[in-house]
């Protein structure tokens, strides 16, 4: 077994670690020693010679050079991290999987105080307030560290070898069930963010253990209980828990007042209380029903998310929009209902069908075109990858065996995002663009899904369409730059994203469009790209806005 030791620099990951080590004869690997060595010189040489981005480059490498875990039972090798080697979704990927994650926490101002006396040259902290540095480095990387078994660095060194031993032991012994692997763990404004591989059952039934209530109500869908519901069942049955099952339609077809109304009989004869979450388990549309339902029993109950898509999980169990359909246009009933826990679990993804793969690309560009620069170069160069299962570079077949961690940063990219964005502006009241800005590509997208029926595109393909239209009404407006506009339409291309025409009649699609929610005082407001983020018009012609739409349709004479 390996232990993997994170926390802020101070925080005694070297001195537990070698006593660690030394008491069971394993490895020690103290990943800053690793990196000067192969570098042959210091580390605060290193951040002058090529600074942090160089250096984060060197421990990418380091962290590489581990290997997988062995697998062993007993402790075998004791790895000691930099402080922000977790901040690379990567390297907690190959960290954290098949590993045992310890977080030796502690108070800013006791860091700080160690790191005045130690001899050590901390390049992010020389020059600087310690105190102030510490309290920002903690604030901006605990949700990577919360991803491990916390322990207060406070306690003596010998206590936290002992409090280590009883983890592993644990693990080892089976005591403690098996939870797969937590990459990110946050408590944000807008509920729990959980990201992992194989965590499923685990975390769902840790919020319900603090909710202290004995029965799971799920809320799902066919395809979705049969790939990933029926095994969370069982693992929520474990301990005498009553599990109860509802289940919706397939796709669009749950987001109907009727089915909602039906749901809600279901839960009146199970009579569910106020302090019974619906678990919703499936993709956007029955997270969007379940989420409405959840909203509107008994005036607002508590909601858990476990998205199975990808497009779920890059985008819509996240934020609290929750809606039903209406043949006038897409959610137009529905509410902000905030859930309790989102537990995204990317072992869901493994039977997902490639189209469903390559369609939720269509909103992780949209996440790109809004200013992470990060996000295009992953797409650019691993998004084909992606869609087809490959999982990027490395190799894997499955995206839920993805060798090289693409998929799992992917994820935590979008999601992360989208949190920051939604936690500064929840109901879309910020006229600057705040929430606003995520719906980049939707008013067009949203058109041509109504245009189709609901049916015949997926969410993500449509806001392919849509993206490719703001573009298109941005480059004529002067807003999108010509190679800002050349470099979202080609990743797009090279995605296989809304490149064939559709079959549908431009009528159909701008009255769809005329019931737009965002509309305001009788003007629609789009959202355009610009050269590093997004502006928000509300006078964009509607001679423009026709020509665009058109040009994405097939010719009259070949339309539906």
């Amino acid at each position: 077994m390996d232990v993997v030791l994170v926390g802020l620099p101070g925080s005694g990951k070297s001195a537990v670690g070698r006593r660690l080590a030394h008491r069971h004869d394993a490895a020690f690997v103290d990943l800053d020693e690793t990196i000067e060595r192969a570098a042959g010189r210091t580390i605060s040489d290193i951040f002058a010679g090529v600074g942090e981005a160089g250096f984060r480059d060197l421990e990418r490498a380091a962290v590489a050079s581990l290997g997988q875990a062995d697998g062993e039972p007993s402790i075998r090798r004791v790895i000691a991290t930099g402080g922000g080697a977790v901040i690379d979704p990567r390297n907690r990927w190959a960290l954290y999987r098949g590993r045992l994650p310890v977080w030796l926490d502690g108070r800013p101002e006791v860091l700080a105080q160690r790191l005045r006396r130690s001899p050590t040259v901390r390049p992010l902290i020389t020059g600087r307030d310690p105190i102030g540095t510490v309290r920002t480095l903690a604030r901006d990387r605990e949700r990577f560290y919360a991803a491990g078994r916390r322990l207060n660095s406070a306690a003596e060194v010998n206590t936290l070898v002992e409090r280590i031993e009883e983890l592993a032991e644990a693990r080892r012994s089976g005591t403690e069930a098996t939870t797969g692997a937590v990459f990110l763990r946050a408590d944000t404004p807008i509920g729990q963010i959980v990201i992992g591989e194989g965590i499923a059952a685990a975390e769902v039934a840790a919020v319900l253990d603090r909710l202290a209530t004995p029965r799971a109500i799920v809320v799902s869908e066919p395809g979705a209980w049969a790939a990933v519901g029926e095994a969370l069942a069982v693992g929520l049955a474990t301990g005498g828990r009553t599990v109860e099952r509802i289940l919706l339609p397939q796709g669009e077809d749950a987001k109907r007042l009727s089915v909602i109304e039906e749901a809600s009989r279901q839960l009146a004869r199970l009579r569910a209380e106020r302090r019974e979450p619906l678990i919703a388990v499936g993709g956007g549309a029955l997270g969007d029903a379940a989420g409405f339902l959840a909203a509107t029993w008994l005036r607002g109950v508590p909601l858990i998310h476990v998205p199975t898509t990808l497009v779920a999980q890059v985008d819509s169990s996240i934020g609290g929009k929750t809606g039903v359909d209406l043949p006038e246009g897409k959610n137009l009933v529905g509410a902000f209902h905030q859930p309790l826990a989102d537990v995204i679990d990317i072992a869901a993804l493994a039977t997902l069908p490639e189209r469903h793969r390559r369609a939720a690309l269509g909103e992780a560009v949209k996440m790109a075109a809004l200013g992470d620069e990060r996000l295009f170069e992953m797409l650019e160069s691993d998004g084909d990858a992606i869609a087809t299962g490959a999982g990027g570079r490395g190799g894997a077949t499955t995206v839920a065996a993805d060798g090289s961690g693409a998929v799992a940063e992917l994820v935590e990219r979008c999601a992360w995002a989208k949190v920051e964005v939604v936690s500064a502006d929840e109901r879309e009241h910020d006229p600057a663009g705040g929430r606003m800005r995520l719906n980049l590509g939707h008013s067009l997208g949203h058109a041509y899904e109504a245009a189709g029926g609901f049916r015949d595109l997926l969410h993500g393909e449509a806001v392919a369409y849509g993206l490719r239209a703001a573009v298109r009404i941005g480059r004529e407006l002067g807003v999108t730059p010509a190679d800002r506009a050349a470099r979202i339409e080609g990743l797009l291309s090279s995605l296989r994203l809304a490149v064939a025409p559709l079959p549908y009649s431009l009528e159909s699609v701008l009255a769809a469009l005329a019931t737009d929610k965002k509309h305001a005082a009788g003007r629609l407001r789009w959202v355009l790209p610009t050269a590093d983020g997004i502006v928000i018009r509300d006078n964009v012609p509607s001679e423009l806005v026709e020509r665009v739409a058109a040009g994405l349709l097939a010719p009259v004479g070949n339309a539906a």
